[in-house]
C-alpha cells in the first residue's frame, strides 16, 4: 500500500500552516519502515485541486489541517475517516479547507479518492504574515503528532524516533526562507 501524508495549509498565516509544519516535522523527527508499505511526505499548501493528480497515486491519505467543528474549541483535534465525517465539521475555518473538501469530493465524483484520514485541529488565530503559532496549536500538535503516530503503526508501519523537531520550528524555517516580510 502507498500512503501518503499530506500536510495542507498556508504557512504565513500563523496557526492555519500547522498541517504543513506538522507533516515537515514527522517527516523529519521519525523514520517509517514496513516490508509491504511505503509512506511519502508532501507539502500540499494551499493548492488543493492542483494536488489531484499526486493523491490519486496513493492508496491511502492521512491528511492534516485546520477544520472548524460545531461547539470545537481552539486546539480541539479530530481524527475520523472522510467516509464519516461527522457532522459537527463543517471545515469552513480558512480560504483553502472549502477547496480541500471540493478536491476530496470531486476525487469521489470521479471514483479515484483514496481511502482518506483527516487529521484536523481548530485553529486559535490566522494571522497574514506570522510564523508564529499560538500555544494552544503547539500543545494541539504534541496531541496530532502522537495521533498521526498511532494511525501510521495501524496501517503496518514501524516507527523510530530519530528527532525532535516541533511545529514551531518548522515554521520558523519558512520565516528564516524569505517568506517573512517583516524582515
Amino acid at each position: 500500500m502507498k500512503v501518503l501524508v499530506l500536510g495542507i495549509g498556508n504557512v504565513m498565516f500563523s496557526d492555519e500552516g500547522v498541517g504543513v509544519h506538522l507533516c515537515k516535522a514527522l517527516e523529519k523527527n521519525y523514520k517509517f519502515n514496513s516490508d509491504s508499505h511505503t509512506i511519502s511526505f508532501i507539502d500540499g499548501g494551499t493548492l488543493a485541486n492542483f494536488l489531484m493528480y499526486i493523491m490519486v497515486e496513493y492508496d491511502y491519505i492521512v491528511l492534516l489541517d485546520c477544520i472548524d467543528a460545531d461547539d470545537g474549541a481552539v486546539g480541539d483535534v479530530y481524527s475520523f475517516d472522510y467516509e464519516v465525517m461527522p457532522k459537527m465539521i463543517n471545515w469552513s475555518g480558512s480560504a483553502h479547507e472549502v477547496e480541500m473538501l471540493q478536491t476530496l469530493q470531486m476525487l469521489d465524483l470521479a471514483g479515484d479518492r483514496p481511502k482518506t484520514q483527516i487529521i484536523g485541529v481548530v485553529p486559535k488565530r490566522i494571522e497574514p504574515m506570522s510564523f508564529k503559532l499560538s500555544d494552544e496549536m503547539k500543545k494541539a500538535a504534541v496531541v496530532m503528532e502522537k495521533t498521526v503516530i498511532n494511525h501510521i503503526k495501524e496501517l503496518g508501519f514501524k516507527v523510530e524516533k530519530v528527532a525532535d523537531f516541533s511545529v514551531q520550528d518548522m515554521a520558523d524555517e519558512f520565516s528564516k526562507a524569505g517568506y517573512d516580510s517583516s524582515i
